[in-house]
């Protein structure tokens, strides 16, 4: 029987009573963007100089067991993280062995971050993170290296091709050094021979010998010869010195191997023939040799201050002329991806292909048979005229801050800007607004160039139209 009220087929459902749940989302944390490599770069080197004024400034770090003033340490340690050399106080009379090691890390460390840029820098500060497309983009804009897979192989290489460097050169300049008779018997040596080996290799300019730098080795080629040999390694970098090792034939060689190679052996060869042909009779350098070291002694000097700053003459002696033309040669300076600073060879060749070119009547810059991109002409221009934009600001500060003759000035100011250290006789003389312009010319034209073409790099980009074409007169 039927109940009443239902029919077959019919369902009852019924409806389960739920308690309410209250949940509490927690919102949203916004996603952290990783540290641009550029900026990150910037920040360890500003963390590595913090580090070395405070150890420069404890009395354990001085001869004479006092407190060095705060600008000194700072000004040091910028000089040296930057690899720069200039100094206000003589490095082998006021520094302890204490001191002087500290500067060597100092050395050491600021080149292997030049050299090996922002890819050594994750590596070291942001160890277990992974590394991206994009930061390897970066560094191939820093070392130098083409394939995309590679960057992380080039920095292992890079300091083993440091380490492997410095120590072939350490042997020999201690080989030097005991021969010459100069050092104090032969753990001076050895230390000697390490330190100016690092110093030499990334294009730091520092020496322990004395006031007179490398003075007291005019000649000697045991000691002047590996330094010199190391700064043009140095200068060139590990790119170019990879792609010479392991190509072994001009013809084989990459186009920006052929460039550097070439742009640094004409400069060398003519600053060489200028600075013997100004300094020939003069009675304060080249005039006080007899005449066969002429010629080498004016080799040695144009191979160190273009881009390292030793010295076996003194530099305030030499004439206005030849200051010029070392300034030329600083402003240049060294490969990209080098130890040495300035607007980088790479960027100067490319910019004198692109004039030739223009001359020419070529619709694009060339050179070995291949062309170079409008974009790549563009921020080899803007890197060049930014730098000479900021050379002609920090030279008007340095010459308003300081009272001194306008050439010593901006002598000092393009040896800052490139990193170079050479100094005509106004770094001891400067007073703190006098040395703080100079810490952040030294600190912007280490890291200035380079972050520049990093920003240049990352903004690039495709766009959907472009402007009408509209021309203006020239000339």
């Amino acid at each position: 029987m039927a109940l009443q009220g239902r029919r077959p087929g019919d369902r009852r459902v019924r409806i389960a009573r739920v308690r309410p749940v209250e949940e509490h989302l927690e919102p949203l944390r916004p996603r952290r963007r990783p540290v641009a490599p550029g900026r990150l770069l910037i920040i360890a080197f500003l963390v590595l100089i913090a580090i070395g004024t405070v150890l420069l400034a404890l009395p354990i770090s001085a001869r004479d067991g006092e407190w060095t003033p705060l600008l000194d340490a700072w000004f040091t340690a910028t000089s040296a993280v930057c690899v720069t050399g200039l100094v206000v106080v003589v490095t082998a009379d006021h520094w302890s062995g204490f001191g002087q090691v500290v500067l060597l890390l100092l050395v050491q460390l600021g080149g292997f971050g030049i050299m090996t840029g922002s890819t050594l820098v994750l590596m070291l500060l942001g160890r277990g993170r992974r590394i991206g497309l994009h930061d390897r983009l970066v560094a191939q804009q820093t070392t130098g290296e083409l394939r995309l897979g590679g960057v992380l192989g080039v920095v292992r290489m890079v300091a083993l091709f440091t380490l492997a460097a410095e120590a072939i050169g350490a042997v020999a300049l201690t080989v030097g050094f005991l021969a010459s008779g100069q050092a104090d018997g032969p753990f001076e040596a050895v230390w000697w021979g390490v330190f100016h080996a690092v110093s030499a290799l990334n294009n730091a300019g520092f020496d322990l010998i004395g006031a007179e730098s490398l003075a007291p080795f005019q000649g000697d080629w045991l000691v002047l010869g590996p330094i010199a040999v190391l700064i043009v390694i140095g200068s060139l970098g590990f790119a170019v010195v990879a792609d010479v090792a392991s190509r072994r034939r001009w013809w084989r060689l990459s186009v920006e191997s052929k460039l550097v190679l070439l742009t640094t052996a004409v400069i060398i060869g003519l600053g060489t023939l200028a600075f013997i042909g100004l300094e020939w009779d003069s009675p304060r350098t080249l005039g006080a040799l007899p005449v066969e070291e002429r010629p080498s002694a004016a080799l040695f000097e144009v191979i160190a201050l273009r881009t390292a700053g030793f010295s076996t003459l003194p530099t305030a002696a030499l004439l206005q002329v030849t200051l010029f033309v070392l300034m030329a040669m600083m402003f240049i300076g060294g490969a990209s991806g080098s130890t040495a600073g300035g607007i980088k060879v790479n960027t100067f060749s490319l910019l004198l292909a692109a004039i030739v070119s223009t001359v020419r009547g070529d619709p694009a810059a060339s050179a070995f048979g291949r062309r170079f991109s409008q974009d790549l002409v563009n921020r080899a221009m803007a890197v060049a005229l930014l730098s000479l934009a900021f050379l002609f600001l920090t030279a008007l500060a340095l010459n308003v801050a300081t009272p001194l003759p306008f050439v010593n000035v901006l002598f000092e100011t393009i040896s800052a800007l490139g990193t170079v250290g050479a100094d005509s006789g106004v770094t001891p003389t400067l007073d703190p607004a006098g040395r703080v312009i100079v810490i952040a010319a030294m600190f912007i034209g280490r890291l200035g160039p380079l972050t520049l073409v990093l920003v240049l790099a990352a903004r690039a980009r495709p766009v959907a139209y472009r402007h009408a074409e509209e021309s203006i007169r020239i000339g």
